[in-house]
């Protein structure tokens, strides 16, 4: 791996939390985000999937890690602009009850 491409080797804060990041990202964006509407919202949510999907083909590592950030922070704003808490959708899905059956 070239020096360039090396992730930084600086961890997460302990106690990281989905609920932390969400807060964090509606705190810092959601004025804009709400103005903006989920249509395109959505679209930059879109724009940032792609280019995951062109970073996961790629040998840039720390690209990569912050193309799935990205991704991350735009599905926190398209929940928070919809009123969705990201952190009771994922419990009641896959930590309640024993999670979906078969695949997800």
């Amino acid at each position: 791996m070239a020096q360039d491409d090396a992730p930084d080797p600086t961890p997460a804060p302990a106690g990281l939390t989905l609920a932390a990041i969400q807060r964090h990202i509606s705190g810092r964006y959601e004025k804009a985000d709400r103005e903006r509407g989920t249509p395109a919202t959505f679209l930059w949510f879109i724009e940032e999937v792609g280019e995951l999907a062109t970073a996961l083909h790629g040998t840039d590592r720390a690209n990569l890690e912050e193309e799935f950030a990205d991704v991350l922070a735009w599905l926190c704003t398209l929940a928070n602009i919809n009123d969705v808490d990201l952190a009771a959708a994922v419990t009641r899905k896959y930590l309640s009850k024993g999670g979906p059956e078969g695949h997800k």
